[in-house]
Protein backbone atom coordinates (compact mmCIF):
# COMPACT_ATOMS: atom_id res chain seq x y z
CA UNK A 1 0.00 0.00 0.00
CA UNK A 2 1.29 3.31 -0.78
CA UNK A 3 2.75 5.58 2.23
CA UNK A 4 1.77 8.88 3.08
CA UNK A 5 5.57 10.01 1.04
CA UNK A 6 4.99 7.85 -2.03
CA UNK A 7 1.05 9.69 -2.22
CA UNK A 8 2.49 13.54 -1.87
CA UNK A 9 4.96 12.87 -4.44
CA UNK A 10 2.81 11.73 -7.11
CA UNK A 11 0.57 14.66 -6.59
CA UNK A 12 4.07 16.54 -6.22
CA UNK A 13 5.18 15.29 -9.50
CA UNK A 14 2.16 17.15 -11.18
CA UNK A 15 2.10 20.29 -9.45
CA UNK A 16 -1.08 22.43 -9.13
CA UNK A 17 -4.05 19.44 -8.50
CA UNK A 18 -7.68 19.72 -9.07
CA UNK A 19 -9.19 20.49 -5.71
CA UNK A 20 -12.78 19.84 -4.89
CA UNK A 21 -14.69 20.87 -1.61
CA UNK A 22 -18.50 20.81 -0.35
CA UNK A 23 -19.99 24.34 -1.08
CA UNK A 24 -21.96 24.18 1.93
CA UNK A 25 -25.13 24.99 -0.32
CA UNK A 26 -25.83 21.71 -1.51
CA UNK A 27 -23.35 21.81 -4.12
CA UNK A 28 -19.63 21.13 -4.90
CA UNK A 29 -16.73 23.88 -5.53
CA UNK A 30 -13.32 23.32 -7.55
CA UNK A 31 -10.32 25.46 -7.66
CA UNK A 32 -6.23 24.86 -8.33
CA UNK A 33 -4.15 24.47 -5.54
CA UNK A 34 -1.40 21.90 -4.36
CA UNK A 35 0.05 20.25 -1.21
CA UNK A 36 2.76 21.79 0.34
CA UNK A 37 4.30 19.25 2.36
CA UNK A 38 3.28 15.92 4.06
CA UNK A 39 4.48 13.87 6.92
CA UNK A 40 3.00 11.05 9.69
CA UNK A 41 -0.16 12.71 9.68
CA UNK A 42 -0.95 13.58 6.38
CA UNK A 43 -0.89 15.90 3.36
CA UNK A 44 -0.76 19.53 4.22
CA UNK A 45 -1.78 22.70 2.25
CA UNK A 46 -2.83 26.63 2.97
CA UNK A 47 -4.85 28.92 2.23
CA UNK A 48 -6.55 32.57 4.04
CA UNK A 49 -9.32 33.03 6.01
CA UNK A 50 -11.28 35.50 4.05
CA UNK A 51 -11.38 32.81 1.32
CA UNK A 52 -14.31 30.71 0.21
CA UNK A 53 -12.52 27.60 0.27
CA UNK A 54 -11.77 28.57 3.85
CA UNK A 55 -15.15 28.27 4.99
CA UNK A 56 -15.11 24.92 2.78
CA UNK A 57 -12.24 23.54 3.96
CA UNK A 58 -13.96 24.27 8.03
CA UNK A 59 -16.86 21.76 6.53
CA UNK A 60 -14.60 18.69 7.09
CA UNK A 61 -14.18 16.74 3.41
CA UNK A 62 -11.77 17.76 0.53
CA UNK A 63 -11.46 15.94 -2.92
CA UNK A 64 -7.92 15.96 -4.86
CA UNK A 65 -7.31 14.69 -8.52
CA UNK A 66 -4.63 15.10 -10.93
CA UNK A 67 -3.22 13.47 -13.91
CA UNK A 68 0.90 13.00 -15.39
CA UNK A 69 1.50 12.23 -18.74
CA UNK A 70 5.00 12.66 -21.22
CA UNK A 71 2.32 14.41 -23.79
CA UNK A 72 -0.99 15.81 -24.53
CA UNK A 73 -3.55 13.66 -26.25
CA UNK A 74 -4.02 14.14 -29.57
CA UNK A 75 -6.91 12.69 -32.32
CA UNK A 76 -6.44 10.94 -35.09
CA UNK A 77 -8.82 11.87 -38.94
CA UNK A 78 -11.17 9.64 -36.96
CA UNK A 79 -11.14 11.41 -34.13
CA UNK A 80 -9.97 8.70 -32.02
CA UNK A 81 -7.73 9.76 -29.20
CA UNK A 82 -4.28 8.59 -28.37
CA UNK A 83 -3.16 9.08 -25.04
CA UNK A 84 0.54 8.60 -24.36
CA UNK A 85 1.61 6.66 -20.77
CA UNK A 86 1.01 8.40 -17.79
CA UNK A 87 -1.01 8.58 -14.39
CA UNK A 88 -3.90 9.66 -12.64
CA UNK A 89 -4.02 10.11 -8.68
CA UNK A 90 -7.28 10.93 -6.67
CA UNK A 91 -7.38 11.49 -2.77
CA UNK A 92 -10.65 11.70 -0.03
CA UNK A 93 -11.30 12.31 3.15
CA UNK A 94 -11.55 14.79 5.91
CA UNK A 95 -9.21 17.86 6.78
CA UNK A 96 -8.96 19.99 9.74
CA UNK A 97 -7.47 23.08 10.17
CA UNK A 98 -3.99 23.72 12.22
CA UNK A 99 -3.17 25.76 15.40
CA UNK A 100 -0.51 28.02 15.06
CA UNK A 101 0.96 26.72 17.67
CA UNK A 102 0.76 23.09 15.51
CA UNK A 103 2.57 25.01 12.75
CA UNK A 104 5.41 26.04 14.32
CA UNK A 105 6.30 22.71 15.79
CA UNK A 106 6.05 21.10 12.36
CA UNK A 107 8.36 23.90 11.08
CA UNK A 108 10.54 23.44 13.64
CA UNK A 109 11.11 20.04 12.61
CA UNK A 110 10.24 19.49 8.78
CA UNK A 111 11.91 22.48 6.10
CA UNK A 112 8.50 21.38 3.61
CA UNK A 113 6.65 23.69 6.19
CA UNK A 114 9.17 26.44 5.90
CA UNK A 115 6.65 28.00 2.76
CA UNK A 116 3.95 28.16 5.07
CA UNK A 117 5.82 30.04 8.09
CA UNK A 118 6.99 32.55 5.39
CA UNK A 119 3.22 32.91 3.88
CA UNK A 120 2.38 33.48 7.25
CA UNK A 121 4.72 36.11 8.11
CA UNK A 122 3.80 37.47 5.11
CA UNK A 123 0.02 36.76 5.23
CA UNK A 124 -1.00 36.95 8.64
CA UNK A 125 -4.54 35.82 7.01
CA UNK A 126 -2.57 32.01 6.11
CA UNK A 127 -3.75 28.87 7.73
CA UNK A 128 -2.51 25.27 7.11
CA UNK A 129 -5.12 22.33 6.80
CA UNK A 130 -4.01 18.79 6.84
CA UNK A 131 -5.79 15.92 4.91
CA UNK A 132 -5.32 13.51 7.61
CA UNK A 133 -7.95 10.37 6.76
CA UNK A 134 -7.98 9.44 3.43
CA UNK A 135 -8.26 7.05 0.61
CA UNK A 136 -7.17 7.23 -2.89
CA UNK A 137 -5.76 5.64 -6.03
CA UNK A 138 -3.36 5.47 -8.55
CA UNK A 139 -4.58 4.69 -11.88
CA UNK A 140 -1.29 3.85 -13.97
CA UNK A 141 -2.44 3.84 -17.92
CA UNK A 142 -0.67 2.67 -20.83
CA UNK A 143 -3.64 2.64 -23.28
CA UNK A 144 -1.80 1.94 -26.40
CA UNK A 145 0.38 -0.79 -24.29
CA UNK A 146 3.98 1.08 -25.44
CA UNK A 147 5.47 -0.32 -22.35
CA UNK A 148 3.28 -3.35 -21.03
CA UNK A 149 0.91 -5.77 -22.65
CA UNK A 150 -1.53 -4.70 -20.44
CA UNK A 151 -4.01 -1.01 -20.49
CA UNK A 152 -3.88 -0.46 -16.55
CA UNK A 153 -2.60 -1.03 -13.45
CA UNK A 154 -4.61 0.32 -10.62
CA UNK A 155 -3.73 0.62 -7.06
CA UNK A 156 -6.26 1.66 -4.00
CA UNK A 157 -4.67 3.08 -0.58
CA UNK A 158 -6.18 4.13 2.89
CA UNK A 159 -4.44 6.64 5.51
CA UNK A 160 -5.33 7.45 8.84
CA UNK A 161 -7.77 4.67 9.13
CA UNK A 162 -10.37 5.21 6.38
CA UNK A 163 -11.01 1.93 4.02
CA UNK A 164 -11.58 2.08 0.45
CA UNK A 165 -13.42 -0.35 -2.11
CA UNK A 166 -11.13 -2.36 -4.15
CA UNK A 167 -10.52 -1.54 -7.66
CA UNK A 168 -12.18 -3.61 -10.74
CA UNK A 169 -15.37 -5.71 -10.88
CA UNK A 170 -16.00 -9.28 -9.83
CA UNK A 171 -17.09 -12.60 -10.84
CA UNK A 172 -19.38 -14.59 -8.23
CA UNK A 173 -17.78 -18.24 -8.94
CA UNK A 174 -20.74 -19.84 -7.73
CA UNK A 175 -23.29 -18.25 -10.64
CA UNK A 176 -19.73 -18.52 -13.05
CA UNK A 177 -20.43 -21.34 -15.91
CA UNK A 178 -17.01 -21.06 -17.13
CA UNK A 179 -18.04 -20.30 -20.45
CA UNK A 180 -15.22 -17.41 -21.44
CA UNK A 181 -17.72 -14.92 -23.15
CA UNK A 182 -16.20 -12.72 -20.79
CA UNK A 183 -12.73 -12.86 -21.67
CA UNK A 184 -13.53 -12.26 -24.88
CA UNK A 185 -14.73 -8.62 -24.92
CA UNK A 186 -12.37 -7.54 -22.12
CA UNK A 187 -10.00 -5.00 -23.55
CA UNK A 188 -7.61 -4.85 -20.35
CA UNK A 189 -6.48 -8.05 -20.19
CA UNK A 190 -7.79 -8.42 -17.05
CA UNK A 191 -9.91 -11.51 -17.01
CA UNK A 192 -8.50 -14.99 -16.42
CA UNK A 193 -9.79 -18.86 -15.64
CA UNK A 194 -9.04 -19.70 -11.69
CA UNK A 195 -7.12 -23.04 -12.62
CA UNK A 196 -9.75 -25.48 -11.87
CA UNK A 197 -11.63 -25.18 -14.81
CA UNK A 198 -14.67 -24.17 -13.35
CA UNK A 199 -14.78 -20.23 -13.21
CA UNK A 200 -13.14 -17.02 -14.07
CA UNK A 201 -11.71 -14.42 -12.23
CA UNK A 202 -11.37 -10.31 -12.52
CA UNK A 203 -7.80 -8.61 -11.42
CA UNK A 204 -8.78 -6.06 -10.39
CA UNK A 205 -5.69 -4.14 -10.43
CA UNK A 206 -6.38 -4.07 -14.10
CA UNK A 207 -9.83 -3.88 -14.52
CA UNK A 208 -11.19 -0.54 -15.89
CA UNK A 209 -15.40 -1.33 -14.68
CA UNK A 210 -15.99 -0.95 -18.44
CA UNK A 211 -19.03 -3.13 -18.28
CA UNK A 212 -18.53 -5.50 -21.25
CA UNK A 213 -17.73 -8.72 -19.14
CA UNK A 214 -21.34 -7.62 -16.92
CA UNK A 215 -23.14 -7.02 -20.35
CA UNK A 216 -22.01 -10.07 -22.22
CA UNK A 217 -22.48 -12.47 -19.19
CA UNK A 218 -25.07 -15.44 -20.11
CA UNK A 219 -24.99 -16.38 -16.22
CA UNK A 220 -25.45 -13.18 -14.79
CA UNK A 221 -22.12 -13.97 -12.42
CA UNK A 222 -20.31 -10.15 -12.82
CA UNK A 223 -21.05 -8.31 -10.19
CA UNK A 224 -21.82 -4.46 -10.77
CA UNK A 225 -21.15 -2.15 -8.73
CA UNK A 226 -24.27 0.68 -10.17
CA UNK A 227 -27.49 -0.60 -10.48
Amino acid sequence: MKTVEEVYKLFDEVGCCSFATLDGAGGVDARTAHFFAFDEDGLYLRTMRVKPFYRQLKLGWLAVSAEHTAGRCVWDEDNMPHFQPGYMVRVAGSVRELTQAEVDAKAAANPLFNVAVYDIKKYPETVVFVLDRFHGELYDYDFNMVHRDHKILRERFAFGGDVFEEAGLSIDPNLCIACGACTEVCMHKAIFPTGDGAAFRILGERCDECGNCYHVCPAGAVRSKGC
